[in-house]
């Protein structure tokens, strides 16, 4: 019986030392892969429409190098395609972001800040319309072009984190993604009193928009 007692507090004794180091494993996971939806508030202000909520789907990887910073790196895909109107950011849109995110975790939940620059890509940036009418009536028929754009990008902004287990995280971020249209050249055509087509190079200036950006999603440690 003295034996049997023994045999069974070694036991207990080796789960408890098992148990607290798995803990202590789990708590210092470097790694988490998460994914999200998010709403992309963007600004058509060439035209002065206002702004177009475009929903869209993506991924995340974070690397916790302390328990208060982090480096991130996030893809977004935007896939609706109605967006005839938009000049400089018409199409589908890709975003990708790269930075740091630094803040405080407590038991349940954390709160950080984020800076992220990186590059949103426009599938229909530019259209590059071109007469191809007859001489007399240029304007007849067009020859019209969609040129994919990418512009700088940059988000700033904050998250918060619930922590339901010590594996699996749920994050909701918030932030303004700011988005440099750069100077570009496009093409004006007139014709002229003798009736010859004239193509003459205006340009575009630069312009810098803010876009509210708002994300949920979940997340995975490791």
């Amino acid at each position: 019986m003295k034996r049997y007692a023994i045999i069974m507090l070694a036991v207990a004794m080796l789960l408890l030392v098992n148990s607290r180091a798995s803990a202590q494993q789990d708590e210092k996971k470097k790694f988490e892969a998460g994914a999200q939806f998010s709403m992309l508030a963007i600004s058509d202000f060439d035209f002065g429409f206002g702004t177009r909520a475009e929903p869209g789907v993506g991924g995340r990887f974070t690397f916790n190098l302390t328990e208060k910073l982090a480096l991130e790196a996030e893809t977004n895909f935007f896939p609706r395609n109605d967006r005839a109107t938009a000049f400089r950011n018409g199409g589908r849109a890709i975003e990708s972001l790269f930075g740091f995110k630094y803040g405080k975790r407590f038991q349940k939940f954390g709160l950080f800040g984020k800076a992220r620059p990186g590059l949103i890509s426009f599938s229909q940036g530019l259209a590059v319309i071109t007469p191809t009418g007859a001489t007399a009536n240029p304007f007849s028929s067009f020859d019209v072009r969609l040129e994919r754009l990418t512009h700088f990008a940059f988000d700033l902004g904050g998250v918060l984190e619930f922590y339901p287990s010590r594996r699996i995280l749920f994050r909701l971020d918030a932030g303004d993604t700011i988005i440099r249209y750069g100077q570009m050249t496009v093409n004006s055509f007139t014709v002229t009193s003798g009736g010859n087509l004239v193509s003459t190079p205006v340009t575009v200036p630069g312009a810098t928009a803010h876009n509210f950006q708002l994300s949920a999603g979940v997340g995975f440690r490791f």
